[in-house]
């Protein structure tokens, strides 16, 4: 059985992608604990899924900082007041500066909306649209310096249907994420995952996790 680690989740909206942890916890799926859950958003809906699933939810609003630095320090802080050992984004919508990532050195997990290294960024299934994929999906990543350019964990391919718009492909790849992401947590819980350093410039580190599928077909 793995041991159980500490999580702490970064969301700036409604928290479905805490939910599909938090789901995967109570049924045993997920052998950690949701330590705190932290939003620069006072309004974000997380919060309330936090404390309506018993436990703490912390707001460090953005806007009362003068400089992400700042931001970043102040979430340290609580992250380490609560035991966190992982950091999982789950719709954090802000870019991290080293101060966050120095502190949690690729222990910081996010999940994209896309195939990475396709569509990076925001607005990524309105640019898979645009581009005329067939295939897109999600990828689940650690965190570093750059945008999405961290070491790839998994990823789950999503069909691109010929009457999709923007917001059907959003909820399509989302039901996906929420499928994912607590699986590849639980990899990492179970220390199955290894990070491989880059063989040459330009090129990204590389994931290795012992005994798992970590591509999924697509939906």
């Amino acid at each position: 059985m793995a041991p159980m680690m500490d999580i702490g989740v970064l969301a700036s909206g409604s928290g479905t992608n805490l939910r599909a942890i938090l789901d995967a916890v109570a049924a045993g799926t997920l052998s950690a604990r949701v330590a705190v859950v932290v939003s620069n958003v006072p309004e974000a809906g997380a919060i309330e899924r936090a404390r309506a699933a018993g436990v703490e939810a912390v707001v460090v609003d953005h806007t009362t900082f003068g400089d992400r630095r700042a931001f970043d320090a102040a979430v340290v802080k609580v992250l380490r007041v609560h035991g966190v050992r992982l950091v999982v984004l789950a719709g954090f919508m802000r870019l991290l500066t080293e101060v966050l990532l120095d502190e949690f050195p690729m222990q910081i997990v996010n999940v994209h909306p896309a195939l990475l290294p396709s569509f990076p960024g925001v607005h990524a299934q309105k640019h898979a649209l645009e581009f005329g994929v067939r295939i897109t999906g999600c990828t689940v990543h650690f965190v570093d310096k750059g945008i999405d350019t961290g070491p790839i964990i998994a990823q789950a391919a999503v069909a691109v249907l010929d009457d999709d718009d923007e917001e059907s492909l959003r909820l399509r790849i989302l039901a996906r994420e929420h499928e994912l992401l607590p699986r590849a947590l639980q990899w990492i819980v179970e220390g199955r995952v290894s990070v491989e350093p880059p063989k040459t410039a330009g090129e990204r580190a590389r994931v290795r996790v012992r005994g798992a599928r970590t591509g999924i077909g697509a939906t």
